[in-house]
């Protein structure tokens, strides 16, 4: 980091903090090549799996392949993820694909979201697995929006972001960042997130390995967009704070450290902040919740304090958003 940055590093507020460490969905398009890599292999695995050896119905209809139109439509309101690579799976098969709406934009029932022009049978073969990206990369967005609105209106410095709990990888965080909630990190190579069983390797006291492992990671911040550590009680983060407290003092004052309080009620989460407040260690932290949150009882987790709250279920429980294809 130069001088200039870490300049605006220590006059950025908790929320632009926050926004900095785990909103890194920026790199996650098609113009990046790992991305892109990515999203082909895992594409391309869908549709070969699905069509191979061949359409059996298409070919037992005796269709001819023809010139056809089909049309994307939306059958419910939501927010639009997954248009561009929808639209770099079907040109791979030679159809011509015209965008209506942009990813991250909003659309509402009836819309229709993309046009697309090609031989019949296989606008038919491709159907159901240009669907089911769409259906389910919408939906993680639409939910990922509707989650980030609960808890602005209850608490606008509180952010939610997405956790690796992600059946479609890469995919998955690209709709949860379109639907405007943090990534956390891209993968495993991002950032450090020393959890409970990396603690219990070290030590079964939390409260003796967290500070512990905090101090051996520090060397590698570096190359890490931040480092986290995972604890379950309020004397371990406590003791972590103070840890991190230490090692930015000597070395990196504008360096993020997070705590993740895990399984923590929101009653809890609230006491060990103030508990952070009165030791002045809550500026050197940014504290993350996560563990049993949904969109019941997320609001409660944003009037905690936390800077950021964690959702598995936005990506790993998502609900598909109800898109059509009609042909003409």
């Amino acid at each position: 980091m130069s001088a200039a940055e870490s300049s605006i590093a220590l006059n950025l507020n908790r929320a632009e903090r926050t926004e900095q460490a785990l909103f890194r969905g920026h790199s996650l398009s098609l113009a990046n090549p790992r991305y892109k890599e990515t999203a082909r292999t895992l594409l391309d695995a869908l549709l070969s799996a699905d069509i191979a050896p061949r359409d059996l119905t298409v070919a037992a209809l005796f269709l001819p392949g023809r010139h056809a139109i089909a049309d994307i439509v939306a059958r419910e309101p939501g927010i639009a993820a997954g248009l561009e690579e929808f639209a770099f799976l079907l040109r791979g098969m030679q159809i011509a694909v015209f965008l209506l709406v942009k990813d991250g934009e909003a659309f509402r029932s009836g819309d229709l979201l993309a046009r697309l022009e090609g031989d019949q049978t296989r606008l038919l073969s491709v159907e159901r697995v240009g669907l089911n990206l769409l259906q389910r990369m919408c939906g993680i967005a639409t939910s990922a929006n509707r989650l980030q609105a609960r808890v602005a209106a209850k608490n606008p410095e509180s952010r939610v972001v997405a956790t690796r709990k992600t059946p479609c990888g890469l995919l998955d965080k690209r709709a949860a960042h379109l639907g405007g909630i943090g990534t956390h990190r891209i993968g495993l190579g991002d950032a450090i997130l020393i959890k409970n069983n990396h603690l219990a390797i070290l030590s079964p006291d939390e409260e003796q390995s967290a500070p512990r492992a905090i101090e051996r990671a520090w060397d590698l911040r570096r190359e890490s967009a931040f480092i986290e550590v995972e604890v379950r009680s309020s004397v371990a983060a406590l003791k972590a704070a103070a840890k991190f407290r230490d090692l930015r003092e000597q070395t990196d004052k504008t360096y993020p450290c997070l705590l993740l309080l895990d399984n923590m009620a929101p009653s809890e989460i609230a006491a060990t902040i103030r508990n952070l407040r009165e030791k002045d260690l809550y500026d050197d932290v940014l504290i993350e919740s996560s563990g049993g949150i949904s969109e019941s009882n997320i609001e409660e987790y944003a009037a905690s304090g936390a800077d950021a709250i964690s959702v598995g279920a936005v990506t790993h429980s998502a609900r598909a958003l109800d898109l059509a294809q009609r042909i003409s």
